[in-house]
C-alpha cells in the first residue's frame, strides 16, 4: 500500500510513500505520519492511500516510519475540509497548527503564570434564578440528544452568565462529552479557570490550552483526547482546532470580541470557527455577552439562533452615566480632568472606594511636534508618528506595531532648535496618571496597560492588590474592560469616550460602544450606587444607548446603516490584503489585480461590488507596503466563483484574504 502526503514543514509538493503493511489502512486519511526525506524526519499528513503507484511515479519510493495518532474524530476532516473551504487556506495548515503548539518546545519565558486561588472571587452551590435555569434546561436537552443550537445569552453585566456556563458543563462532562470554553484574552481563560477549579468537582479536569502552555500539559491534554477523557478545555484561538472525538458543548463568552479575530494572516476568527464547528458537529453552542455583537442579533430576528437574555444585575444597581463635554472645560489646567471628574474621584476617595480610569491609548503623548519647523517624529518602518513613554531613565519615542525605540532628541532634526520647542500632543495612561498623581497625592495609583500587563506576573499582581484595596485607582486601557470583578469600584471615569469612534473602519461605532458599556459595567457591581463619567469632545447619538438596557435601540439604527452601506452583517466583506517591500511593485500589482477581478466580475455577472485599490491608514508596516481591495456581496460562494479563475501565483506581491462575516 502507499499513501500521497502533504509534508507539514518545508517542500510544497505532495509526496508519495510505502506503508507498513501492519498499519491499520481503516481510518490513515487525514492523519499525521512521519517520513523521511533526505536525512530528517519530517511530520506528513496523508491525502490519499493507494494498493499501487499512480503509472506516472518513476522514482524509488521510500517507507513511512511512524503514525502519530489523531484522537479518533470522523467529524475532524470534514470541519477541516469546510474550514479550508471558507477560508481559502490548504487543508494541511489546520493540522500543521495541531502539532506545532503539541509537539513543539517549550518557550519557558513565555509561560504564563498561575493566578494565587485566593485571588478568585466566587459563588458556589448557587440558586439559579428562573431565566438562568430556563437557559441550562434548553441547552442541557440538546447535549442529550445533540443537535446544533446556536444560543445567544444576552446578559447584562453581572446578571450570573457564569453560573449558567457551569451548570452546563457539568451537564456536559456528566454525558461523557467534552467542553471547549473560548474566551477573547489568555488572562481572562486563566481567570476562568481557577473559578472553574474552585468551584466545580474535583473530578472534572480542566485544561487551559493556548501558545505558552507547558509541553507536559499538552501531552497531557493529548492524551486525553486519544482516550476520549470528557474534559474542559479553555483558550482563545487553539482549542477550536483540536480534533475531540466526544465534543459536546461550544460556550463563546463575551462573543462580541473582536480579540476573536486573529492579528496575523490568515487571521481566523475563533467565533466563526467555533459556530462552524457546533455546525459540522451537530452539537449546542451558547455564546455569551452583555453587548451582543450586530451579527448576532441579526441571527437572532432572523429566528437562526435562540434568544435567552438575563436582565437582572446580582449585587449591585446599573450606575448612573453622566456626559460631560470636554470642549467646555478648555480653560482648565487639567484639561484633560474635568471638575465632575476630579469631583467624583475625591468622593470616592473618601468612602475609602476606588476608582477606574480609562483610556484606550498607552505612552504620554500620541506624538511629539517641533513648533519651529513642524517636525514631527516618524517611525522609519511604518507608516505612523512615534508615541512618546517616559520612564526612570528618562523620555524616548516608541512605534507600538514594529517595537522600534529611541531616545527623545535634545534638538530638533530638522531646525536644530532646543527640545524645549518640542509640543507634546495627545494623552496617553502614562500622562494621565502624572497629572492625577499631582491631583490625589495620597491617592495610590498605578496603571494597567500593554506596557505594564506584557509581564503577567506584573499584571496579576496588580490585579490582587486592586482586589485587597492596595491600590486606590487604577488608569488602563481596554485590558480593564475584560471581564473583571472589583467589588469596591463605585466610580469609572471615561477620559475620552468619542476617542474610537472615527476610526476609518465600518463598525468602529459597534465596537466603541461595546467598550464603553463593558467598561461601565465595572462600576458598582457589589454597590447600590456607583456612578460612570463619559468625557467627550463632540456629542454622538450613540452616546444615548450608553445604558446597558438601550443597547437594543443602538442596533436597530446602526443595522439600517450596514443595510444602506452594503456592511456586516447584512453583506459579506471580503479583503484582499497586497503585500510588499518594493513600493513600485505592489503599486503595479494591486492594479492589475484589481483590473483582473473588475473584468472578472463583468464576464461572469457576478453580483460583487468592488472598491480600491487603496491605502489603508496605517499602509506601512516594518518596511512592507501595505494595499487593499474589498469585495462585498450578499452571497458568500459567489467569492469562491470569481477567485478561482485567477491565478496570484503569478503576482510578486504577498496576497491575503481576510473575511468579514
Amino acid at each position: 500500500m502507499f499513501v500521497k502526503v502533504k509534508l507539514l514543514k518545508g517542500f510544497p509538493k505532495p509526496l508519495f510513500y510505502e506503508i507498513p503493511k501492519e498499519w491499520d489502512q481503516t481510518n490513515l486519511k487525514g492523519t499525521i505520519i512521519q517520513v523521511p526525506i533526505r536525512s530528517k524526519i519530517i511530520p506528513a499528513i496523508v491525502q490519499e492511500i493507494y494498493t499501487k503507484l499512480p503509472s506516472k511515479i518513476s522514482f524509488e519510493i521510500k517507507k513511512a516510519l511512524n503514525i502519530e495518532p489523531l484522537p479518533a474524530d470522523d467529524n475532524f476532516p470534514l470541519y477541516v475540509q469546510k474550514l479550508s473551504s471558507i477560508f481559502f487556506i490548504n487543508e494541511e495548515y489546520f493540522y500543521q497548527r495541531i502539532r506545532s503548539f503539541l509537539f513543539e518546545k517549550d518557550d519557558s519565558k513565555n509561560v504564563a503564570p498561575d493566578i494565587p486561588l485566593q485571588d478568585v472571587n466566587f459563588q458556589n452551590s448557587v440558586q439559579l434564578t428562573l431565566p438562568q435555569q430556563n437557559v441550562v434546561d434548553f441547552v442541557s436537552k440538546h447535549i442529550e440528544n445533540p443537535s446544533y443550537q446556536p444560543t445567544l445569552l444576552y446578559g447584562v453585566t453581572g446578571s450570573g452568565k457564569t453560573e449558567v456556563y457551569k451548570k452546563l458543563i457539568i451537564k456536559s462532562i456528566s454525558e461523557n462529552k467534552t467542553v471547549i470554553f473560548l474566551t477573547p484574552e489568555v488572562s481572562l481563560s486563566l481567570q476562568f479557570q481557577k473559578i472553574f477549579e474552585q468551584t466545580l468537582s474535583k473530578d472534572i479536569k480542566i485544561f487551559n490550552f493556548h501558545s505558552a502552555s507547558k509541553i507536559s500539559q499538552k501531552r497531557e491534554l493529548w492524551e486525553a483526547l486519544l482516550n476520549a477523557t470528557p474534559v474542559l478545555i479553555l483558550g482563545v484561538h487553539l482549542p477550536i482546532l483540536l480534533p475531540i472525538s466526544n465534543l459536546g458543548l461550544i460556550i463563546v463568552d463575551e462573543e462580541h470580541e473582536t480579540n476573536y479575530q486573529e492579528k496575523k494572516s490568515p487571521k481566523l476568527n475563533s467565533k466563526m470557527l467555533a459556530i462552524y464547528r457546533a455546525f459540522t458537529y451537530k452539537i449546542p453552542i451558547i455564546l455569551g455577552s452583555a453587548t451582543p455583537s450586530l451579527s448576532s442579533l441579526l441571527n437572532v430576528k432572523e429566528k437562526k439562533w435562540n434568544l435567552f437574555e438575563l436582565k437582572e444585575r446580582f449585587g449591585g444597581e446599573f450606575p448612573q452615566i453622566q456626559k460631560v463635554f470636554l470642549k467646555e472645560k478648555n480653560r482648565r489646567s487639567n484639561f484633560w480632568i474635568s471638575k465632575e471628574l476630579e469631583t467624583e474621584i475625591k468622593a470616592t476617595l473618601d468612602k475609602k472606594e476606588q476608582a477606574l480610569i480609562f483610556l484606550n491609548r498607552r505612552g504620554f503623548s500620541f506624538f511629539v511636534l517641533c513648533k519651529e519647523c513642524g517636525f514631527v517624529f516618524k517611525c522609519p518602518n511604518c507608516s505612523v508618528s512615534l508615541t512618546l513613554h517616559q520612564s526612570a531613565k528618562g523620555e524616548s519615542l516608541q512605534c507600538h506595531y514594529c517595537n522600534y525605540a529611541k531616545t527623545l532628541p535634545a534638538n530638533c532634526p530638522e531646525c536644530k532648535v532646543n527640545s524645549e520647542n518640542f509640543i507634546k500632543k495627545g494623552i496617553g495612561t502614562q500622562q494621565v496618571v502624572s497629572i492625577l498623581e499631582k491631583i490625589f497625592p495620597q491617592a495610590k495609583i498605578e496603571r494597567a496597560d500593554l506596557d505594564t500587563t506584557s509581564k503577567k506576573k506584573k499584571w496579576h499582581e496588580t490585579v490582587k492588590k486592586f482586589e485587597t484595596g492596595e491600590i486606590d485607582i487604577l488608569v488602563g486601557t481596554q485590558t480593564i474592560t475584560k471581564g473583571y470583578h472589583f467589588p469596591n469600584v463605585t466610580l469609572v471615569g471615561v477620559l475620552w469616550a468619542d476617542l474610537g469612534l472615527h476610526f476609518p473602519v465600518f463598525n468602529a461605532i459597534e465596537t466603541n460602544l461595546q467598550q464603553l458599556i463593558q467598561v461601565a459595567g465595572r462600576a458598582g457591581r457589589q454597590s447600590k450606587s456607583s456612578k460612570v463619567i463619559m468625557q467627550v469632545m463632540q456629542d454622538h447619538n450613540v452616546f444615548d444607548n450608553l445604558s446597558e438596557q438601550n443597547y437594543l435601540d443602538f442596533y436597530e439604527s446602526e443595522i439600517e446603516f450596514r443595510t444602506i452601506a452594503k456592511y456586516p452583517p447584512i453583506y459579506y466583506l471580503l479583503q484582499i490584503e497586497i503585500k510588499n517591500l518594493n513600493i513600485l511593485k505592489i503599486e503595479s500589482d494591486s492594479s492589475k489585480i484589481f483590473s483582473i477581478l473588475e473584468q472578472k466580475i463583468k464576464s461572469l455577472n457576478l453580483e460583487i461590488d468592488i472598491l480600491g485599490p487603496c491605502k489603508p491608514p496605517i499602509y506601512k508596516i516594518q518596511k512592507i507596503e501595505i494595499r487593499q481591495i474589498y469585495l462585498k456581496s450578499k452571497n458568500f460562494t459567489i467569492f469562491h466563483t470569481l477567485l478561482k479563475s485567477i491565478d496570484f501565483k503569478l503576482f510578486s506581491s504577498s496576497i491575503y484574504l481576510n473575511i468579514n462575516f
